[in-house]
């Protein structure tokens, strides 16, 4: 962030709270101003900062889809299962889906399984681009040991990739 902002950013990093809300609707802020404030708020637990942390955790720059679902997690916002999952069943945005899908397991919610299960069935073909993508699925389920899982990490078996993982995984289903 201090490499694209420079000094710039410091303020942001010291304001209080009240201070860096309205950074996040004021016309023409950058996007680091945007994902500082975004990021302070939303670990503080402040709901202003939801909309901006989704639209960071969709962005094609990893960094800042790390510190969105960094924040979102910390946020406790119910909404943010349901946009997670949004983003992680996307066929659109596979290529940015790793931090939703880390996000999910991570939550722990109702949308969780079923969006990871969804997710990994799409990437399960051998020569999927995406492998990363279905092994944070993998691990997701592991996490949640979801018993739902079972024929997607039997079937992720198979994949070279991701086999030892979905092995795993499958050990910790009850």
């Amino acid at each position: 962030m201090r490499a694209e902002a420079g000094a710039a950013c410091e303020p942001l990093l010291t304001a209080a709270p009240e201070d860096l809300a309205p950074v996040l609707t004021e016309l023409e802020q950058p996007l680091w101003a945007r994902e500082v404030a975004a990021f302070r708020l939303g670990c503080a637990g402040d709901r202003r900062a939801f909309e901006s942390l989704v639209l960071l955790l969709n962005h094609r720059d990893p960094p800042r889809c790390a510190s969105a679902a960094h924040a979102l997690a910390r946020l406790g916002d119910p909404r943010t299962a349901r946009a997670a999952a949004a983003l992680a069943t996307n066929p659109l945005r596979t290529a940015y889906a790793t931090h939703a899908v880390r996000l999910l397991a991570e939550l722990r919610a109702p949308e969780s399984a079923p969006a990871l299960i969804a997710t990994l069935d799409r990437l399960l073909s051998p020569h999927d681009p995406y492998w990363r993508v279905a092994l944070a699925c993998v691990e997701g389920l592991g996490t949640l040991a979801d018993p739902r899982a079972r024929p997607s990490l039997t079937a992720a078996q198979s994949h070279p990739r991701l086999a030892v993982a979905a092995t795993t995984a499958l050990r910790r289903l009850p």
